[in-house]
């Protein structure tokens, strides 16, 4: 993201450039300039994910109690030196920046290939070096931040446009992220993320000033100096040709200046050298490759002015529009008020991609940690489509046209063997017994329109015959229990020892802390179990857009990763149930944890059973040679897991289990809207939540 070059320059070659400042410093003179305020960063979230994911394992499908527990610590620091954070999120995609999403997609692709075909090699997680954000992270940080009590923005458009904004209008203290854009926008002072020292508060803040004093501009020339370079608007390919021509007739004044640099320093002398009018833009035009849009650099020049700026290099009478004026059509066919809720979720970071469907009916979901030659696994966006597809049937319900045919959803999800030229088009798909509508889903009150909810959340996943079976469970183990049983319904591969993994790591984790999980150490990686755990985790999303779309049946806080899943502990039981190790070991000696796995077992199985689904054991031969002096025991091993599926298969009925409390199913009626418990069990006591969210 940013200006192409423009961080190394800056870094390497522009004398204070970069400053380095300490944060609680800059925090106390804000508030001596402005005495009563309460001195704010805005947060780039989406560009300090990297920095925020520190715990030592990656590829699993994350650490998700550390994590928590480390935005917590995050916090808290700038807590204590009086700082109010905000973060902002991405909401979408603008289709001008597109081009550049797919781009970086399909980089990514490769990136995750290499980490792939290391894992395989070697048994273990690449380096740091090699670090790739675990799936969902983006998603499930907006949902973490909330549960800590932080103010969280979901973007309408760009986000960086957004916190410019942010940063301008409220008089922040600073931005914080990592973006040379920040630079190119006149507002709050810019600070990095990537060299934040969060101990001491220091950082390096890049001085917009200093910057345009090193080429001889001003703040107004910025955005033009910053397409010419090349930007996620307009491709640096686009002016290559006249950054050669200035570089050809640049005479350099220092000695020692690399290419870069030159071209950079060439830029800034021809935009100081021409008049500062719209001609001169227009003369630049000219310049732009044959069949190219003619426009483009005006539109990057627009894209960097904030509400009420202007630029001497647009027309006089060209003046920049604020957000809520960018966003304020409704689509043809929804209901106006159900449309604003939305919106107004969306942009408090309460609902997952709801608004994206009724607003422009695009959706799109960054890259997973899957690999693309292991073909005995689909990919995530293939496996949750049909749940997808439901989803999109209740949002645009109302949105049928005469012959009750649905408008199509294009997606942009990445996937082996998608080139991302296009979109697919994924037509919506209505649940059975037809849908409900959806202001009652959103707006009635009372028990029968909680069970509707209910009902219509279970339907996305074709488990609507289970309500009575899942109703009794606790919500974490119900949460589980229903993806579970959704794979089951979804991926002939996934075997008896794969659930067992997943069941046994979701009872077990909730006595585990944080400090415990990090401490847990693997012998090896299973490159297979990488790929699992990323599927669940972008199932937990995909729950997470079901409660958005069916009127929040369950408070949000309960479907998040950090109450039932951990990637190291899911890699350990993976081995260890491929291996065949006695039930009781697996579950760590625990009779009532036992107890509860068999019965949970007892009607996954059945769910399967009945829908001609039988689970079949399959232990991997990587798991089973883990250990030498259990080679031995394979094919005892093996058997004992087909005895315990013909078992499953058959004890149903004489089952009885019965969770201590109902939490997902309670008959107490509450009103709809994304809520959040005071506090959760499995948080074990190290964080005090914030209060449920406003509706």
């Amino acid at each position: 993201m940013g200006v192409k070059g423009l961080h190394s320059f800056v870094v390497s070659a522009c004398l204070d450039g970069c400053l380095i400042v300490n944060l609680k410093e800059v925090a106390e003179n804000h508030c001596r300039t402005y005495p009563g305020s309460v001195p704010v960063l805005v947060v780039d979230a989406m560009s300090c994910l990297r920095q925020w994911y520190t715990p030592q394992s990656w590829v699993c499908g994350g650490q998700w109690c550390e994590y928590l527990s480390n935005l917590d610590s995050f916090i808290n620091r700038f807590t204590t030196a009086g700082i109010k954070l905000v973060f902002y999120f991405d909401g979408l995609i603008e289709q001008k920046k597109r081009d550049e999403w797919v781009r970086r997609r399909l980089k990514n692709n490769k990136e995750i290939a290499k980490i792939f075909q290391f894992i395989k090699a070697n048994k273990q997680q690449p380096g740091r070096g090699m670090f790739f954000i675990p799936s969902g992270l983006a998603t499930f940080t907006r949902f973490a931040l909330k549960t800590l009590g932080q103010e969280t923005i979901c973007s309408l458009q760009e986000a960086d446009y957004e916190i410019a904004c942010y940063g301008q209008k409220n008089n922040c203290m600073g931005i914080l992220g990592e973006d040379t854009d920040y630079l190119i926008y006149d507002t709050a002072p810019y600070f990095s993320i990537n060299k934040l020292h969060l101990d001491s508060l220091e950082t390096v803040m890049f001085s917009r000033q200093n910057l345009c004093r090193w080429l001889g501009l001003s703040v107004p020339d910025l955005p033009l100096f910053a397409c010419l370079l090349g930007t996620d608007i307009v491709p640096e390919s686009a002016m290559e040709g006249f950054r050669n021509q200035c570089l050809s007739s640049y005479q350099v004044k220092r000695q020692a200046c690399d290419k870069k640099t030159r071209i950079i320093l060439a830029v800034a002398n021809y935009i100081s050298t021409i008049p500062h009018v719209h001609e001169s833009l227009i003369v630049l035009e000219k310049m732009l490759p044959l069949g190219s849009d003619k426009s483009i650099l005006r539109k990057g020049i627009e894209s960097y002015l904030l509400p009420g700026q202007h630029s001497p290099w647009l027309p006089c009478d060209f003046t920049s529009h604020s957000v809520a004026e960018l966003k304020k059509d409704i689509p043809l066919c929804l209901d106006q008020e159900i449309f604003q809720i939305a919106k107004g979720q969306h942009v408090q970071a309460e609902n997952h991609m709801v608004y994206n469907v009724l607003s422009c009916g695009e959706v799109e979901c960054s890259n997973t940690l899957e690999d693309e030659h292991d073909t005995s696994l689909p990919g995530q966006a293939l496996i949750y489509r049909p749940a997808r597809q439901h989803i999109y049937s209740i949002l645009l319900e109302s949105a049928k046209d005469a012959s009750g045919g649905y408008p199509v959803v294009k997606e942009w999800f990445v996937y082996a063997g998608n080139s991302l030229q296009q979109p697919d088009l994924v037509q919506p798909k209505q649940l059975p017994g037809g849908n409900p509508n959806l202001r009652s889903l959103w707006l009635n009150r009372g028990a029968e329109a909680e069970k509707q909810r209910r009902w219509t959340f279970l339907a996305c996943f074709q488990l609507q015959d289970t309500a009575e079976d899942l109703q009794t469970l606790e919500t974490p183990v119900f949460v589980v229990c229903s993806l579970l049983l959704y794979f089951v319904l979804q991926v002939d591969t996934l075997s008896l020892e794969d659930l067992h993994a997943f069941m046994a790591q979701a009872l077990c984790l909730e006595e585990k802390s944080a400090a415990q999980l990090a401490d847990l150490q693997l012998a090896q990686i299973d490159s297979r179990a990488v790929q699992l755990g990323s599927l669940f985790i972008r199932g937990l999303g995909v729950l997470v857009m079901a409660n958005s779309a069916c009127g929040f049946p369950f408070r949000m806080d309960d479907l998040m990763p950090w109450h039932v899943f951990d990637g190291k502990l899911f890699q350990e039981k993976y081995h260890q149930a491929h291996r065949g190790c006695p039930l009781h070991q697996l579950l760590e000696h625990d009779e009532l944890r036992c107890t509860k796995f068999q019965n949970l077992m007892t009607l996954i199985c059945k769910v399967g059973s009945a829908n001609g689904r039988k689970i079949q054991s399959r232990p991997q031969p990587n798991s089973l040679m883990m250990r030498k002096h259990e080679r031995g025991r394979g094919s005892h091993l093996h058997l004992q897991s087909r005895m315990q599926s013909h078992s499953y298969q058959h004890q149903y009925k004489e089952s009885q289990w019965r969770g201590p409390q109902q939490a997902g199913f309670s008959s107490e009626s509450q009103p709809p809207g994304p809520q959040y418990r005071p506090r959760h069990q499995s948080l074990r006591g190290q964080f005090q939540l914030a209060p449920r969210w406003p509706r």
